[in-house]
């Protein structure tokens, strides 16, 4: 391999120049450095919010490149390891470089493209960078992984997160250029229809944005974030759960401006630091219990009678925010407008789906995954099995959120749910008749519509469900 080939690097959900090891690597070899984003299988594979939101994101990360003077070389095949080879071959490239992914189907991926690259002798390297701690690296004191939170957090708390690597000064291209794709052929927001539109204000896209949403929470929004984080009506969270599902800022970046709030006094901080890793044990859990993402994580709720019939008129009704249960239905709206919810109310609809309703909650698991921006595959499985009682450290079973006094203790003025639900206002919210411009034109929904009854009574739902719990045997 020569000195002077061409280095790949594989950009992934990692879009950002700083803090980004993989591409710090390269510069610093002085070798040419050809960025490279490949819409391979899982990428297709993405429902229509996260494929939308990371078509942008790759669109804005090329224009971050083309400012520093080089290029993202955009690639579509089904196989990405086909693809990595067809540039090696134009390129003459002796090196691929990337970020570690950890959901089982890319980490498959990547241990393929590593062995095949590796056996014709091309330098493959992955690196960190997605996370503050490995997965691996994180044991129990009697040798396994951690299971429930706080141990968790009471093991990585003190031990060292790296310090965020600067943006390199520059990126050295290469003599000549290979083609590239173009993103629009793509077509990344089909999926979305006429949502695109009304969820694109609500994107905070990109690098600066990102690092423009830290500085304002912690200059404006931390010192108080232990109680407002609470309150869905308020904007009293870090919101960056979008940035960082695709990269665009580093968990180390995150983690170090939360330290440095921490020590000047903001007490919020440390919740904040709790909630980045809240994220890590999601991954940690991932990485040592894969079926986390697609079974129940406890083997005594495998026979669980739940409803799996997504065509029930509950289901219909959960998923268009039509339930009559006003908290319910103003964060699943949220959702459909701006790609995120509010973590409160995540928890309440999906405590309202599983335990209410007695759906099981892959039913949201794949809703979820359908409508938000910030998807993520750890956090969306972790926090819907904890929410219905099936995951590692999760919501006892006979904890049933009730909706209704849960939106008396944090949303007492109704602002937020003034803010979603239109019907029976004589003047709603512009962002109560977005969610009428968003939705499907067959749901046949207008502001004008009478605001419906429950379609299950909290106490009944709530009755209902202890009933199915204490007939099976936890």
């Amino acid at each position: 391999m020569s000195d002077t080939s061409p280095i790949l690097v594989w950009f992934r959900r990692d879009l950002r120049l700083s803090d980004h090891p993989a591409l710090h690597a390269a510069c610093e070899s002085g070798r040419p450095v050809i960025p490279v984003f490949i819409h391979d299988r899982l990428s297709e594979g993405l429902a229509a919010a996260p494929k939308f939101r990371l078509g942008l994101g790759v669109g804005c990360f090329a224009d971050a490149l083309a400012d520093k003077g080089s290029r993202l070389i955009l690639r579509r095949g089904d196989s990405a390891l086909d693809e990595l080879q067809k540039l090696i071959a134009q390129t003459g490239a002796g090196a691929v470089f990337w970020t570690r992914a950890y959901d089982p189907d890319a980490t498959a991926r990547d241990t393929n493209v590593k062995e095949a690259l590796r056996d014709r002798e091309i330098d493959a390297r992955s690196f960190g960078g997605h996370l503050m701690f490995e997965p691996w690296t994180v044991e129990t004191k009697a040798g396994g992984y951690y299971k429930v939170y706080t141990p968790f957090w009471n093991a990585v708390k003190n031990s060292g997160v790296e310090e965020p690597l600067s943006t390199p000064s520059q990126i050295p291209p290469p003599s000549d250029w290979p083609a590239s794709d173009t993103l629009e052929d793509w077509k990344m927001d089909a999926a979305m229809m006429r949502g695109a539109d009304v969820v694109r204000p609500f994107v905070q896209l990109g690098e600066k944005a990102a690092q423009s949403r830290l500085g304002t929470f912690l200059a404006h929004k931390v010192a108080d974030y232990d109680r407002t984080r609470d309150l869905p009506g308020v904007d009293g969270t870090s919101n960056l759960s979008e940035n960082l599902a695709l990269g665009e800022i580093s968990p180390h970046q995150c983690w170090h401006a939360g330290q440095r709030a921490l020590e000047e006094g903001k007490p919020g901080a440390e919740t904040f630091l709790k909630e980045l890793v809240w994220r890590e044990f999601a991954y940690h859990l991932m990485h040592h219990s894969p079926h986390i993402l697609n079974r129940n994580w406890r083997e005594e709720w495998q026979h669980f009678d739940w409803n799996e019939d997504e065509r029930l008129s509950e289901v219909k009704a959960w998923k268009q925010g039509r339930t009559g249960i006003r908290f319910v239905d103003a964060a699943m709206r949220e959702m459909y407008v701006t790609g995120r919810m509010h973590n409160r109310g995540r928890m309440i609809v999906a405590s309202y789906l599983t335990k209410h309703l007695l759906c099981h909650w892959r039913i949201g698991q794949k809703w979820f995954e359908d409508c938000l921006i910030d998807w993520d595959p750890a956090s969306n499985a972790m926090g819907w099995q904890w929410s219905a009682g099936s995951g590692p450290d999760a919501t006892p079973y006979f904890r049933v959120f009730n909706p209704v006094t849960q939106l008396d203790k944090f949303d007492k003025n109704r602002d937020y749910t003034r803010r979603w639900i239109a019907e029976g206002h004589a003047n709603p919210h512009e962002d109560a008749l977005s969610y009428f411009d968003a939705i499907p034109r067959r749901w046949s929904m207008s502001a004008d519509d009478p605001y419906p009854d429950p379609v299950v009574d909290v106490g009944t739902g709530r009755k209902r469900a202890l009933q199915a719990y204490e007939a099976r045997d936890f």
